[in-house]
């Protein structure tokens, strides 16, 4: 069994049972306290449940069904709860806030203001946390993509030329003045496009592609018809471009790009079979 990750879903095996909960097989020897109010209905030592495993607030490793606005090793913009001399807690979706130290702010946040953030693991206090100087996290190895490639964009900030955007939580890019057709502000969340790999390694981004089918619209076909046949199309990467232009209208690279897109935005599930609808 794979070890569970802190910050991440694990698929994990129910251990035993106790009065407050069940206690789940961390895949190293130890366990993870899942409390009752989490566990599936009708589960049984030896089930797998998928759960989310991160600290409470006693900071003992615990697990929930709950899902997080932001995972390990990705950025969003989150609202700041509070704040203390130490630091800032983010909402992050789950009963214990995320913690931003003061060395990892950019600037003091303020309660109520929306920040975008990145989480990671502190091997200090060895506890997840969340850090603003998000561009230190960020990858700086050739970028896994092409020109014209769809990616998701998170709008870091402003810059004299643009906007600076997070590209699929991984790399950096620019998007130019010229670039910018709609109103964006700090963590927006966008599809956009590769329009250039400079050779010193930067990335110019678009929002517009020319020359094919908006993204966004065939996206919103792809999720309609989704919903039309119960959240559910058999259609994968390996069917035939016939088929996918039978059923979609589309030719088949224009659909892979969508469905990257729905896919990275968690708004679809890809299984073996097909592609379903994220509940």
């Amino acid at each position: 069994m794979v070890k569970a990750i802190p910050g991440k879903y694990n698929h994990l095996k129910i251990n035993r049972f106790v009065d407050f909960g069940a206690f789940l097989d961390d895949g190293d020897g130890g366990e993870i306290l899942m409390p009752g109010k989490y566990l599936p209905r009708g589960a049984a030592p030896n089930d797998m449940v998928d759960a989310f495993v991160y600290y409470d607030s006693d900071d003992r490793i615990v697990a929930t069904t709950e899902k997080p606005l932001v995972y390990l090793g990705e950025c969003a913009a989150l609202e700041c709860k509070s704040v203390t001399r130490f630091g800032a807690f983010m909402d992050w979706g789950l009963l214990k806030d995320l913690f931003v130290p003061i060395r990892e702010q950019n600037v003091p946040m303020l309660r109520g203001h929306h920040y975008v953030v990145y989480v990671y693991f502190d091997k200090v206090s060895e506890r997840l946390a969340g850090s603003a100087k998000v561009s230190k996290f960020l990858d700086k190895s050739p970028l896994p993509f092409e020109e014209g490639d769809a990616v998701s964009l998170l709008i870091l900030g402003k810059t004299p030329l643009g906007l600076n955007a997070v590209i699929d939580n991984t790399h950096s890019g620019i998007i130019y003045h010229n670039e910018i057709f709609q109103a964006l502000k700090t963590g927006d969340r966008v599809t956009g496009f590769i329009k250039h790999i400079r050779p010193d390694g930067k990335t110019d981004l678009a929002l517009q592609q020319d020359g094919m089918v908006h993204i966004d619209e065939m996206s919103a076909k792809i999720l309609q018809m989704l919903k039309q046949n119960d959240g559910f199309i058999g259609v994968t990467d390996s069917s035939s471009p016939e088929e996918i232009y039978s059923r979609f209208g589309m030719s088949k690279k224009a659909w892979k790009k969508a469905v990257g897109v729905l896919y990275k935005t968690r708004k679809i599930q890809l299984t073996p079979n097909g592609i379903r609808l994220e509940i």
